[in-house]
């Protein structure tokens, strides 16, 4: 990017749609909605310690997990800014078992929006990395309000998918399927601005991030090929370096700016692993073959799986593609 050159990322939607000469403007319109529910988040997130909305409700979410009061405040402002534009048809979030409709007293439009409105939300009130998820599709049914059919898509079906990182600086990545960008949040003058433009994986990393404290339960074949990873072999670059943060949003950034794998495995405890396919794998896995990587459920393409339930949970390896090979032939039996 020419130093400049500076570029919001509502411009940057406009010349988007500009490329598409029979776009409605309605894609575009959405993005900037969701892009408002953003910042009133890092608003909130930001300033947590000073004001009462650190700590839990004292009750689960739908998965069982402390609901947290910032979990909840996301949750609800990304639905305020998006049921009302005109631009969705139907919405579902992590947080809520069913899919979210559109009031009756609003229009509906021709997109689905999924979402997890705070990703990482165990790291709050520790102070570490957080996060939001999204993904959008076109809709299946032809008018009206949205349905399930419309949620349950496979991923290769996403017109654009992303993510904000709420750390040290706030940023936001996505895809419209032309490539990942990225934008940071000038506090400012409250604009994304371009900072990160045709973001691109290296093909080979020389990191993994894992949950090692799962190692007992996990299959043999992945036990390899993390010994295979720890083992040294300098023409390979070998041994990788472990870095894991425990936030997906955290983990994931890392991995498309530096290259290597991100792994959470199924195991004894969770043969079905414990990210949801929908809110976490299908998102991720467009940014991150969009960027030139890959993502796997260790046998089969992410984007590929037909989801069956709204909370569906997929095992999940992504990153470089190179790495991700390696580690499916170790899951697959095909290297000892």
């Amino acid at each position: 990017m020419s130093k400049n050159k500076v570029i919001t990322i509502e411009r940057h939607i406009i010349e988007g749609e500009r490329a598409h000469p029979g776009a409605s403007g309605h894609f575009s319109g959405l993005l900037r909605d969701l892009t408002l529910a953003f910042k009133m988040i890092w608003r909130e997130v930001s300033k947590a310690g000073l004001v009462n909305i650190l700590g839990t409700l004292g009750r689960e979410n739908i998965h069982g997990d402390d609901l947290k009061k910032l979990d909840l405040f996301a949750d609800e402002t990304i639905y305020r800014a998006m049921d009302h534009g005109g631009h969705l048809c139907v919405m579902a979030s992590e947080e809520n078992e069913d899919v979210l409709h559109i009031p009756e007293n609003y229009p509906t439009g021709k997109y689905v929006l999924i979402y997890d409105p705070l990703d990482g939300s165990s790291n709050i009130d520790a102070n570490i990395t957080i996060g939001t998820i999204f993904s959008i599709y076109g809709r299946v049914t032809r008018s009206g309000q949205g349905t399930m059919v419309d949620c349950l898509q496979p991923g290769y079906k996403q017109v654009a998918a992303g993510y904000v990182v709420y750390g040290s600086s706030t940023m936001l990545v996505y895809t419209t399927g032309d490539g990942v960008h990225g934008f940071t949040l000038d506090p400012a003058i409250g604009e994304f601005l371009l900072s990160h433009e045709n973001i691109r994986i290296p093909r080979r990393g020389s990191i993994y991030s894992v949950n090692e404290g799962n190692y007992h339960r996990w299959s043999d074949n992945l036990k390899k090929y993390i010994s295979y990873l720890q083992e040294e072999d300098k023409t390979t670059g070998r041994p990788y370096s472990s870095r894991y943060i425990g936030a997906l949003v955290g983990d994931v950034h890392r991995t498309l700016l530096y290259g290597g794998i991100f792994m959470y495995p199924a195991d004894s405890k969770r043969p079905h692993g414990k990210l949801r396919l929908m809110y976490e794998g299908n998102p991720m896995a467009f940014l991150l073959e969009q960027a030139g990587g890959r993502a796997t459920n260790g046998c089969e393409r992410i984007l590929d799986i037909q989801p069956r339930q709204l909370h569906q949970r997929v095992p999940l390896f992504l990153g470089s593609e190179e790495d991700v090979v390696i580690a499916e032939e170790f899951l697959q039996g095909k290297r000892t």
